[in-house]
C-alpha cells in the first residue's frame, strides 16, 4: 500500500511530477465511468428481475449471484479509486500535505478496498465453482441474498487487515528528504515486514490460490464433460462466464504482482527509510504503482470485451441515454 503514495525518491522526480498525474487523471476518469456504468448496467438487471425468457430458474438465481459479486467489485474499485487523489497530489508535491488523520484513513481504506477486491473475487470463483461443478448445491447456496451477506461480511476481514495501518500509521520526516513528510506505516521496520509479509499472504496469495484451485477444477469438470453428452449450449454458456472470471482473475495478479514484489523487496532493505520508494529500482517503482491503480480499470474493459450480456446491456443503456437526450431537445424546443 506504501507504493500508492509515498515515494521520494528525487531521481523520478520529473517523471512523478508530470507523468504520473496525468495517468492518474486518466485511471480516475476511466475507472470511475466504468465501474458507474458497470454498476447502473447490474441494478437495472436486478430491478428488471433475476431471470431471461427460455432461462431456468437455476441459471436466473446463480447468475444474480455472480452480479451481486460484481457489484460488490466495483464498490471496492469506486472506494480505492477515490484514494487515489491524495496519493497524486502527495507525489507531485514529493510530501504529505493532508495531515496525520488523512495519512492514517487514506492508508486503511486502500488496504481495506483491496482486501475486499481480492476477496471478492476468490468468493466469484468459488461460486463458479459451485455453479458449474455443482449446480444443485449452488442453487440452495447462492441466493442473492445470502451472496450479498457474504459481500458484506467479507469486509470484516478485509477491515481487520488493515486496522493497523489506522492505528499505527503516523506523518514523518523520510530519510532522504528531511525538509518533507511522508505517510510511514510503523514506527519500527520489523513490525513493517511482519505486516507486510502477513498482508501479502492473506490479501494476495491465499485468495490466488483458492482461485487457481477452483477454476482448476472448473477446467477439469468442463474438458471432461465434453465426452458426457451435456447440452452444447449449457456448457457454452458456463465455460464463456468462467472465461470472463478467469480473465478477471489473471488481471488481477498482473496488475499486482509488480506492486507486492516491489513491496517485498522494499521492506527487506532497511535502507529504503519505509518511504515506500528506493533509489535502486527507479522507474520501477513507478510502473508497479501504475499497474496497481490500472487493476481498478480492467475490470469494466473486461465485462465489455468477454460478455455479450454485458455489451448488449451496454448498448441499451447507451440507446435509452440518446433517447433521453432527444426527448430532452424535443421539450426544449
Amino acid at each position: 500500500t506504501d507504493l500508492l503514495g509515498n515515494s521520494s525518491d528525487t531521481g523520478q522526480g520529473n517523471v512523478e511530477h508530470v507523468l504520473v498525474p496525468i495517468l492518474d487523471v486518466l485511471i480516475l476518469v476511466l475507472g470511475v465511468g466504468g465501474h458507474t456504468m458497470v454498476m447502473v448496467i447490474l441494478c437495472g438487471r436486478r430491478r428488471r428481475g433475476v431471470g431471461h425468457i427460455g432461462q431456468s430458474p437455476q441459471s436466473s438465481i446463480t447468475g444474480t449471484g455472480t452480479d451481486v459479486l460484481l457489484l460488490a467489485l466495483s464498490s471496492a474499485d469506486l472506494l480505492l479509486l477515490s484514494m487515489l487523489p491524495f496519493h497524486t497530489v502527495a507525489i507531485a508535491m514529493q510530501r504529505w500535505p493532508f495531515g496525520d488523520f488523512m495519512c492514517r484513513l487514506v492508508g486503511f481504506l486502500g488496504s481495506a478496498c483491496s482486501s475486499a477486491s481480492a476477496f471478492t473475487l476468490a468468493t466469484l470463483a468459488v461460486s463458479r465453482y459451485l455453479t458449474v461443478v455443482k449446480p444443485a448445491r449452488a442453487y440452495s447456496l447462492l441466493s442473492p441474498r445470502r451472496v450479498s451477506i457474504a459481500a458484506a461480511l467479507l469486509w470484516v476481514p478485509a477491515c481487520g487487515l488493515a486496522a493497523p495501518q489506522l492505528v499505527f500509521r503516523f506523518v514523518g520526516s523520510p530519510l532522504r528528504a528531511p525538509d518533507g513528510l511522508s505517510c510511514f506505516a510503523f514506527l519500527s521496520h520489523r513490525d513493517q515486514l511482519i505486516y507486510g509479509l502477513f498482508h501479502f499472504l492473506v490479501a494476495f496469495l491465499l485468495p490466488l490460490v483458492t482461485i487457481a484451485l477452483a477454476y482448476a477444477r472448473i477446467y477439469m469438470f468442463l474438458w471432461g464433460s465434453r465426452h458426457t453428452g451435456r447440452a452444447p449450449q449449457v456448457e457454452r454458456y458456463q465455460s464463456k462466464v468462467t472465461k470472463t472470471s478467469a480473465m478477471l482473475v489473471l488481471a488481477f495478479t498482473l496488475c499486482w504482482l509488480p506492486s507486492y514484489g516491489l513491496t517485498l523487496a522494499l521492506l527487506a532493505d532497511k535502507s529504503s527509510g519505509a518511504t515506500g520508494a528506493s533509489p535502486r529500482y527507479g522507474l520501477f517503482s513507478v510502473f508497479a504503482r501504475l499497474m496497481a491503480t490500472s487493476s481498478t480499470v480492467m475490470n469494466p474493459i473486461l465485462y465489455v470485451l468477454m460478455s455479450q450480456k454485458f455489451r448488449q446491456d451496454l448498448l441499451k443503456l447507451f440507446k435509452r441515454g440518446q433517447r433521453a437526450s432527444v426527448a430532452v431537445s424535443m421539450t426544449a424546443a
